[in-house]
């Protein structure tokens, strides 16, 4: 946050207007706020805090016993003057401007007396495309929740952090050590710490709770691990209790040289398995070496068996393989007459379809030859051929009489549809008139509008007046 120019009127000691430039004061980089008791020095701050959170410190906002606004304007300000605060800071990179009014009393404008005018605020943002200011809100609620979101802080961590309270930090260059650490405590508020060193001896007991349950659960483990090694673990369990320090790196040394010495062992077993296994594996060979020899010998006799019975029935294969010869003799003869069959077969069916065709024939065709018969057929294809083109012909009339009956048709729709257009031409004018006028009607209704709302603050402020004079009349 850096602040850019105070200005104040009949704000605490400050009766008139007066502006600090903080852009000139902090040039230098750090600058000092000094004067007499009683010059306004705190007051400075206060307008500042006024400015960001509508209120003043907590030391200082019930000075005299009266409300926190009646304590900020001035007793000697003049009867018109409005006490006011403006503020110009940049903060999250935004430069904002905050003019504060709380409510005060002001002398009528007619007849005598006073009437209370309401606090107001206004927040605007400068905005550099445009190099002005825009308005952002005149509510309070909102006002405050922005700068809250912006600051990141309330009014009172605000006044502890930022604005320290000029009466405790004179008594604290005069206290002791342990007073300024209850005044430090109570100024900044430093329970939350106290309460972090609490939280810090908790976290340690138990870190301590769970390291003996460490070590507790790591003495079991080591005690299976001897209990397991059995007689072959010469090195001794390490004589120390959970809790003691240096118990984890000793067992861990201990667990080291067991597991060693597992290893050593390990690799002993594994050397006198491998030789076990050597030793399984060259009888297994000599075992599947005879079982072969005995498969080969066992085939060699069920072959002589099955040679002697072949043997014996030698007469039978003799008779069988003459037959057989026989037979492919008389395969190779039957082709032939097959062939000699089917065509026996096929001149027979050729001659009864040549009758039954000559007995549809008309009587003075009968005796014709082929080619006459050909000539015939082709005379009757090329008949066939105009026919087949006359329909053709006959179709694509029909199509042609439907397409003209459909042109006709859309025709017609077509200068129904231009007629429409024509009619609505006709009265196109006398619509846009009508339409023109409903905009300027509806143009001269939104300006009315905005000057009856520019006017309705300004009438309520008014009717207010009006409801506190009728009430002050009264009492």
């Amino acid at each position: 946050m850096r602040l850019h120019r105070l200005t104040v009127t009949a704000f605490g000691p400050f009766a008139d207007t007066q502006e600090v430039d903080f852009d000139a004061l902090g040039a230098a980089g750090i600058f000092l706020l000094h004067g007499a008791t009683g010059a306004g020095k705190t007051s400075v701050l206060d307008a500042v805090c006024y400015a960001l959170y509508d209120a003043v410190p907590g030391a200082r906002q019930l000075k005299g016993g009266g409300t926190k606004d009646a304590t900020l304007r001035s007793d000697h300000a003049r009867a018109g003057t409005y006490t006011e605060v403006l503020l110009e800071l940049t903060v999250a990179g935004r430069r904002l401007e905050i003019t504060r009014r709380p409510a005060q009393t002001r002398p009528k404008k007619r007849g005598t007396g006073v009437t209370t005018e309401k606090a107001q605020s206004w927040l605007r943002e400068y905005d550099s495309e445009s190099a002005g200011w825009s308005a952002l809100s005149r509510s309070h609620q909102e006002i405050g929740e922005e700068i809250g979101q912006l600051l990141g802080m309330s009014r009172e961590q605000f006044c502890q952090v930022v604005l320290l309270p000029q009466g405790d930090f004179a008594r604290f260059l005069r206290a002791d050590a342990e007073a300024r650490g209850k005044l430090l405590g109570r100024l900044f508020d430093t329970r939350r710490f106290a309460a972090v060193e609490d939280r810090l001896a908790e976290l340690r007991r138990a870190a301590e709770q769970q390291v003996r349950a460490g070590d507790e659960r790591l003495i079991g483990v080591a005690q299976r691990l001897a209990q397991a090694a059995g007689a072959g673990l010469e090195q001794p369990l390490p004589a120390r209790q959970p809790g003691d320090p240096g118990l984890a790196p000793a067992v861990l040394a201990w667990a080291a040289v067991a597991r060693s010495t597992a290893h050593e062992r390990h690799d002993i077993a594994e050397s006198a398995l491998a030789g076990a296994e050597s030793r399984q594996a060259a009888a297994r060979r000599l075992l599947d070496a005879e079982r072969e020899l005995a498969r080969l010998q066992e085939r060699f006799a069920d072959g002589r068996r099955r040679a002697e019975a072949l043997e014996a029935r030698r007469p039978q294969y003799e008779e069988a393989r003459a037959t057989l010869e026989r037979a492919r003799k008389a395969d190779q003869v039957a082709p032939a007459l097959a062939l000699r069959e089917d065509a026996e077969r096929a001149h027979r069916t050729a001659a009864a379809d040549r009758d039954r065709a000559r007995a549809r024939l008309p009587a003075e065709l009968t005796d014709s030859g082929a080619d006459h018969l050909s000539a015939l057929e082709r005379k009757m294809i090329e008949e066939l051929g105009r026919v087949d083109a006359a329909r053709g012909a006959e179709r694509r009339s029909a199509e042609i009489t439907r397409e003209r009956a459909e042109l006709d048709r859309q025709a017609r729709a077509d200068e129904e549809l231009l007629a429409d257009a024509a009619g609505w031409l006709a009265g196109w004018d006398a619509a846009r008139r009508q339409h023109q006028e409903r905009i300027e009607t509806a143009q001269e209704a939104a300006t009315r509008a905005e000057q009856l709302a520019g006017q309705l603050e300004p009438a309520r402020s008014q009717l207010d007046a009006a409801r506190a004079r009728d009430t002050l009349e009264a009492r």
